[in-house]
């Protein structure tokens, strides 16, 4: 651990080469099950609250390194008790924790309605999360120069996430999946490889004009610059498009009984990110990485719900 409050990540004691840097968020997931997710000014009763470890970074740490994944986070947390699950959870996975800073904020926090159907609304509230900073991302060169992809998202501050894609070390390759939906700055747009989104952040991307198909919209984000772009589609599995060939290619995903879907998707990108850091094709690492999603969402919660690759392959 880098220590307390207004630390800065040093050197750390890391392998020579990790097979993923995750920088991102990490929070406390306070869930609650409902017969329906209320409407506005509307009051339901829900189910006891039940704390997992969670935030979009986190889970794709854990989720790389219960696969066999090499893997280190660079996050921040409070000095508090989320906090303290959260680096506890991480060590668990066996993910390097050397780059998750505390202190500057209370950690993180993710509301969360899960309906009977597995749909769930979220509702973050960012906390130490914010206070992740450019300079944290300078300070952390060599978990950069030892990471083969570095996977980011959009619940860190902007111009930390611009910084993360200045920080890749020579022939790593940036993932990134951009949620919450936010306007991304062109020199970030061209480092990903690939943008990975679901269809509600492709539609708020894209914005008027994108189209009916996930076809279209790969069209239309691959023309915004970054080198490939993968759709996730649910139970449908995904589309991969990569602009150096032109090429989208569909990806179907085993058939499954959905429980939860909290965190599906951050399995889902870290399989991909670990894949294609192995050297495989992006259709290959998509195709691994849908039947990782789909064991996700058999089970409640984000990292509770995170397959071992032995699970996988039996699914």
């Amino acid at each position: 651990m880098y220590g307390n409050e207004d630390s800065s990540p040093s050197a750390p004691s890391a392998p020579s080469r990790y097979d993923l840097l995750v920088v991102g968020s990490a929070n406390a997931d306070l869930v609650v099950g409902v017969e329906r997710r209320p409407g506005p000014g509307e009051t339901v009763l829900g189910t006891d609250l039940v704390v997992h470890p969670g935030g979009k970074g986190a889970n794709q740490a854990v989720a790389a390194a219960r696969l066999g994944a090499r893997t280190a986070l660079l996050a921040r947390v409070g000095d508090d008790a989320h906090g303290r699950l959260l680096r506890a959870s991480q060590q668990e996975a066996g993910v390097d924790t050397g780059g998750v800073l505390v202190g500057g904020a209370p950690t993180g926090v993710a509301l969360i309605t899960v309906d009977p159907s597995g749909d769930n609304s979220i509702v973050v509230s960012p906390g130490a999360n914010a206070r992740l900073t450019p300079d944290d991302v300078r300070a952390a060169g060599p978990l950069f120069a030892s990471a083969r992809v570095v996977s980011v998202q959009l619940e860190i501050p902007l111009d930390t996430v611009a910084e993360t894609a200045r920080a890749l070390g020579p022939g790593a390759r940036l993932v990134l999946n951009p949620s919450p939906p936010a306007p991304l700055p062109g020199e970030v747009l061209a480092a990903c490889d690939p943008l990975v989104l679901n269809e509600h952040e492709a539609r708020s991307i894209l914005g008027d004009g994108a189209g009916d198909t996930p076809e279209a919209w790969a069209r239309g984000l691959t023309a915004l610059g970054p080198r490939s772009v993968v759709i996730t589609l649910g139970a449908e599995g995904a589309l991969v498009s990569d602009s150096r060939t032109g090429e989208a290619v569909r990806v179907p995903s085993p058939r499954v009984a959905a429980l939860d879907t909290t965190g599906a998707g951050d399995a889902f990108t870290a399989a991909l990110a670990w894949r294609l850091g192995l050297g495989e094709e992006l259709a290959e690492a998509a195709a691994f990485a849908v039947r990782v999603g789909a064991a996700a969402v058999t089970k409640e919660g984000a990292q509770a719900s995170f397959p071992t690759a032995e699970e996988v392959s039996a699914l």
